[in-house]
């Protein structure tokens, strides 16, 4: 079976969805299939070996020109050739960062009008290459906000198409009107096109079905799986001890954060949680330890929570790492005893949460999106269960569970077999592979 995926590059971000689908991508081929990954955008940045293709499709430069000056779509091949460089796009957009919300409302709109938009160009350079060098079977696409030229490809190629719903709605929330209601509407005309959505929780299917109308046959629900290499070795972070008031000691705790340090994954509700327990005389031995892409659009907000950090006395007692690699991440995941990433959002993947479990590490996440269904995965191959939920509309339930989770800390310990085979890559493509060939 011949496979094209699409998959969008987010500048020089670490992304979750491009990790996932190099993955997905990587796994396909191991198992028989003829996949081509190929970005939109940008490049993609992944922190495992990249599979993609070295060239990208509606490059960044050119879909940004083009918006702002339609006449560019009439500039010959060969500066689009340069425009369109993988190089030259991974330089312009590695610190990419706040675009005007009625700009990119603007974009969206045209982007997925796709024959009719602004980007007209772009797509046909897509839908001439699909139909006359590659002829797929299957072509499935990250996400619908890249589908505008889905009805083209349809008609030229004959190809089935998958779309895999993984975080669409935020970015939907984000545009101002009348762009959001817009691009709903055209994402909805594009819906027919499709012949199967590809979701990794029930709880994202039913708000994607409401948001889209989407039919309920057209939904498939297939458990994320990840890779687990670099996993499998859990070893003990090196202890030190704090004093604290009654003269006894206590093993430094350590609480992780791994991801994007924006507002939805709930990066403030952690800081402000952590100032409130770690300024109490029992808590004097817990710290904070933090992971993940910083855009110039999150640089205020970390600014002010950094200052309240500080000012609550608790300079010494964390610190952000950064953006970080596959090495880095196993090492940092490793050396936490409880990962939380209280997300205000309904996080659609869960895909940092497969990692800490793979890694033994004990979790605290609230319990809506993707989490409750990822919790009963594992407590249901799991005779211990490895993490908790709480409360996500309660600040006080997430305070005191926190604190329980400290209080009574579960052990680290490395997932079991069943454990391993429910949560693997290897497992999460074979549902998939088994999908693309029945439908």
């Amino acid at each position: 079976m011949k496979i094209v995926y699409l998959t969008a590059g987010a500048g020089g971000m670490f992304c979750g969805s491009c990790i996932h689908d190099n993955a997905l991508a990587k796994e396909l081929i191991l198992l028989g299939s003829e996949c081509l990954l190929v970005p939109v955008y940008t490049p993609i940045r992944t922190d495992d070996e990249d599979v993609s293709s070295d060239q990208v499709f509606m490059g960044g430069i050119n879909v940004y020109l083009q918006q702002k000056m339609p006449w560019l779509a009439y500039l010959p091949n060969w500066i689009d050739r340069i425009l369109n460089s993988p190089r030259l796009i991974r330089r312009v957009t590695k610190n990419i960062g706040k675009t005007l919300p009625t700009f990119l409302g603007a974009l969206t709109v045209s982007m997925l009008k796709g024959l009719k938009g602004n980007q007209r160009k772009e797509f046909l350079r897509l839908v001439d290459w699909l139909e006359k060098e590659i002829r797929p079977d299957v072509l499935i696409l990250t996400n619908l906000l890249i589908g505008g030229s889905c009805s083209e490809i349809k008609k030229r190629c004959g190809s089935k198409i998958f779309v895999t719903l993984q975080g669409d709605d935020i970015f939907i929330d984000s545009l101002p009107e009348p762009y959001k209601t817009q691009t709903i509407s055209l994402l909805r005309s594009i819906v027919p096109e499709i012949d199967g959505f590809i979701i990794h929780s029930h709880a994202y299917a039913n708000k994607m079905t409401e948001l889209l109308h989407i039919p309920n046959a057209q939904m498939h629900v297939m458990p994320l799986g990840i890779p687990l290499k670099d996993f499998s070795n859990l070893r003990e972070a090196n202890s030190t001890t704090r004093s604290i008031a009654d003269g006894a000691t206590k093993p430094d705790f350590t609480i992780g954060y791994l991801a994007r340090l924006g507002a939805e994954k709930g990066f403030h509700k952690l800081v402000d949680a952590f100032c409130q327990i770690a300024k109490m005389p029992d808590y004097q031995h817990v710290k904070l330890k933090i992971a993940g892409w910083k855009g110039p659009q999150h640089e205020e907000d970390f600014q002010r929570l950094s200052n309240q950090l500080n000012q609550a006395g608790l300079a010494e007692r964390w610190q952000y790492v950064g953006s970080i690699d596959r090495k880095q991440k196993v090492s940092f995941l490793q050396s936490l005893d409880l990962f939380c990433v209280p997300t205000t959002y309904e996080e659609p993947k869960g895909l940092f949460l497969l990692e800490a479990v793979a890694c033994g590490i004990p979790y605290l996440q609230p319990a809506h999106g993707a989490f409750p269904e990822i919790h009963d995965r594992l407590v249901a191959f799991s005779a211990k269960p490895l993490g908790k939920l709480f409360n996500p509309h309660s600040e006080s339930d997430f305070l005191t569970m926190l604190q329980s989770a400290i209080d009574n800390p579960i052990q680290k310990q490395l997932p079991n077999q069943q454990v391993r085979d429910e949560i693997d890559i290897a497992s999460h493509a074979k549902r998939i592979l088994q999908l693309i060939q029945t439908r």
